[in-house]
């Protein structure tokens, strides 16, 4: 009796070899015998290096368009990791070429970006994710879980609270890529269109027409301490004011080593190189200096396409924590907070509470609590099996969020409800 083969890794190309990228690659190295990264493309060969990471079998590209240069096929599968305003170009062309594509969310900063993707691979029948991580997550699974068994009845209220933490705002948002709209996407687009995206997964329900407030209200140069520096080396209030790089990079690495988000500022690992970074480059600037244009905080009410409603509120000005959720149903309540939920079962009284038990930190230093290694799952399993259900998050679903987020970043800049249009 012969025995049937074990399948062969799915072969992945990874384009765009940043923090992101090298959190998906992580997945792949812990999982050999379900995928193998076949190459890397990325201008900076320091990065490259990081993901291949010594492994002499994989090939290294400078630019992505060379992978398609060469005609012959390197990867079953691409995941397109590059800066948001990078992904339009490639996404099309490897659709095009054949390849099964993950891309990292936003799928683009435009809504008319952001349908010619969905069209590309729709036309070209592609196997297509995006990294909506938090549909993902065991956490998820567990509201969702509630939800489908109908303890709570019809929801007909959702509240839902993004905790973006006051120092990962200042590392992403006010000093990092994604502090300029015009450079990258506007704040609800980079960060929380895993809010809305989610909201719509767990509910069930489309969002159909919001209205939304926001403003940079605090980083901002009038915000400015009178004694405060142009960097933070430099600053007499490093020691009282919260967000002084010194304790988010320097003490960082003091207490853990070259990790997340230090891993971001600087190749070296080593203190000094970290300092340098501070003193030259844009992480050690005073947040109050910065050329930030992004909101801080934002706050949306939506309503479904059923007449129920919502409100999702984004702050900077929090712990750095999983997100807040409560759902009011007919016949019930439920309240999380990213590992465990309690129910109220209205018709008898009962609460309980549920836990999913440890999946790792909300931010991209912790797995996104389990969600960047169950989006890798689903999407490896898809590539080897064919079957695009084990997707959550294909192009129709990933665009119907979206398309909320650009109705709510009009909404926020003309002071009207406006409706959601059709995925």
């Amino acid at each position: 009796m012969t025995s049937t083969p074990a399948p062969r890794p799915v072969r992945l190309l990874l384009v765009g070899a940043g923090n992101r990228g090298q959190s998906y690659v992580r997945w792949v190295h812990a999982h050999p015998e379900l995928a193998r990264l076949g190459a890397v493309a990325d201008p900076r060969s320091h990065q490259r290096d990081l993901v291949a990471a010594g492994d002499a079998s994989v090939e290294h590209f400078a630019d992505w368009r060379e992978v398609l240069e060469r005609g012959e096929r390197v990867a079953d599968a691409v995941i397109i990791a590059t800066q948001d305003r990078q992904h339009v170009e490639p996404a099309i062309a490897f659709a095009e070429a054949g390849y099964a594509i993950l891309m990292e969310k936003p799928l683009a900063p435009t809504e008319a970006e952001s349908r010619r993707i969905v069209e590309a691979v729709t036309r070209t029948g592609v196997l297509f994710g995006v990294c909506h991580v938090m549909r993902y997550m065991p956490y998820t699974d567990l509201v969702k879980e509630v939800v489908d068994s109908g303890v709570l009845g019809e929801i007909v209220t959702v509240q839902h609270l993004e905790p973006v933490g006051w120092w990962h705002m200042a590392h992403s948002y006010v000093r990092g890529p994604w502090r300029r709209e015009d450079q990258a996407a506007p704040m609800l687009l980079a960060k929380s269109s895993h809010d809305l995206d989610w909201i719509r997964y767990v509910t069930g329900k489309r969002i159909a027409a919001v209205s939304s407030f926001g403003s940079r209200h605090h980083f901002r140069a009038e915000n400015r301490p009178p004694t405060a520096a142009d960097r933070c080396l430099d600053c007499p209030l490093q020691h009282t004011c919260p967000y002084a790089a010194q304790k988010l990079y320097v003490e960082t690495f003091r207490r853990e080593g070259a990790v997340w988000p230090v891993t971001v500022i600087t190749d070296r690992t080593d203190e000094a190189g970290v300092i340098e970074a501070l003193r030259t480059g844009p992480y050690g600037r005073c947040v109050y200096a910065s050329d930030n244009t992004v909101v801080d905080n934002q706050v949306l009410s939506f309503r479904f396409d059923d007449g129920t409603a919502g409100t999702f509120v984004m702050t900077a000005f929090s712990e750095q924590t999983h997100r807040r959720t409560h759902l009011f149903g007919t016949h019930g309540s439920l309240e999380g907070d990213g590992e465990s939920v309690r129910v109220v079962d209205f018709r008898t009284g009962e609460a309980t509470v549920r836990e999913v038990g440890p999946t790792g930190a909300a931010n991209a230093g912790g797995d996104h609590g389990g969600g960047d290694g169950g989006v890798m799952a689903a999407f490896v399993g898809a590539v080897a099996t064919g079957d695009a259900s084990l997707i959550r998050s294909g192009p129709r679903e990933s665009l119907d969020s979206h398309l909320a987020v650009f109705a709510a970043e009009r909404s926020r800049h003309e002071g009207r409800i406006v409706e959601v249009p059709q995925a």
